[in-house]
């Protein structure tokens, strides 16, 4: 172990993200449809989002479902079976059920016999969250093969008559296996987070919870959908964005120009880029994908990161600042070394 400049300890074992898998249902809701749904119009949602279209999942699709193909592709990936994965955690804002995790139901689906895991709610930030988990497990020499995965069905929680936020959520599954690293400067390098809970109100699903359980009542107010301040969470969204992003840099000693690519979470195309002027990063080292997917909340990062890879805009040995900002709030960023 040896400590770091902020006084933390590091174990020397390195860690890399060994493959890559995504999935979206094939169903797609473009904004002429919800034109036809509620009082909103194309130029009014590019304009406010960025979002052209996103993928709907069908009533008989949980997001296990979405999650264990992700996860399953990620492993083939990475030319493992499944019982190789010894460690899985799910970063989601929708899970099947309360209980039993939608974790536990992904390692039964994919078949990962003797993995452990469990469900991380972060909400936008779920991806960051779990993959700094999962290389964590990994980095301490716990397991050598673990899976972080980010899966959203989000039309479930969507109220579909409010337009500031049917217009923006789609649903989809991301899932990365993280091992000890081949080549020790192809890794992940460090990670930054911190909640500030003082905002919980401006991002919340009101009712569902043990504060407020399911009745008719709340079922009747719309409760148990997405209710959310928009101007609260932009502005927050943009400040610390930018701010963990160069406390990760600074803490590295890096500037934002030796970045390759800033893969944001995608919730709005306005707060990406403002982020990304923060920083001084040029929109060529930007991955926005939001046109075609909406905000997936957990599965945004893996999305963006799959589009760059397949676009040839990601490339073995990069620089890769991932960030992200959610409800609660939520906050974080990794920076790594792309090991393929």
């Amino acid at each position: 172990m040896s400590p770091t400049d902020d006084g933390r300890s590091r174990v020397l074992r390195r860690v890399q993200i060994s493959s890559l898998a995504t999935c979206v249902p094939p169903r797609v809701l473009t904004n002429a449809d919800l034109e036809r749904m509620v009082d909103t119009s194309n130029e009014w949602i590019l304009q406010r989002t960025g979002v052209r279209e996103r993928h709907i999942a069908d009533d008989d699709v949980a997001t296990s479902d979405l999650a264990a193909e992700a996860a399953q592709g990620a492993i083939e990936q990475a030319h493992l079976t499944p019982t190789d994965i010894e460690f899985l955690v799910v970063g989601t804002t929708t899970p099947d059920t309360f209980f039993p995790s939608t974790a536990c139901l992904v390692q039964d689906k994919i078949g990962a016999k003797g993995a452990w895991g469990f469900d991380l709610g972060a909400a936008c930030s779920g991806f960051t969250y779990s993959l700094t988990t999962a290389v964590q497990m990994v980095a301490a020499g716990a397991h050598d093969h673990a899976l972080a995965i980010g899966a959203d069905v989000m039309s479930r929680i969507i109220n579909y008559e409010d337009r500031t936020t049917c217009v923006i959520f789609g649903d989809g599954a991301g899932a990365v296996v993280v091992s000890p690293a081949v080549d020790p400067a192809l890794r992940v390098i460090d990670f930054a987070h911190e909640v500030d809970g003082s905002g919980g109100q401006a991002l919340r699903m009101p009712a569902g919870g043990s504060r407020l359980p399911a009745s008719h009542e709340t079922v009747d107010q719309r409760l148990h959908y997405v209710h959310q301040d928009g101007a609260a969470v932009f502005k927050f969204a943009v400040r610390k964005t930018g701010e963990i992003s160069r406390r990760i840099l600074d803490r590295n000693r890096l500037q934002a120009s030796d970045v390759d690519l800033f893969v944001s979470h995608q919730a709005n195309r306005r707060i990406i880029m403002a982020a990304a002027d923060q920083l001084g990063l040029p929109e060529e080292k930007v991955v926005i994908n939001i046109d075609r997917f909406g905000n997936t909340t957990g599965a945004t990062i893996p999305l963006a990161l799959a589009d760059a890879l397949a676009a040839g805009r990601l490339k073995k040995g990069d620089l890769v600042l991932l960030a992200s900002v959610g409800a609660g709030f939520t906050v974080g960023a990794v920076l790594l070394r792309w090991a393929y």
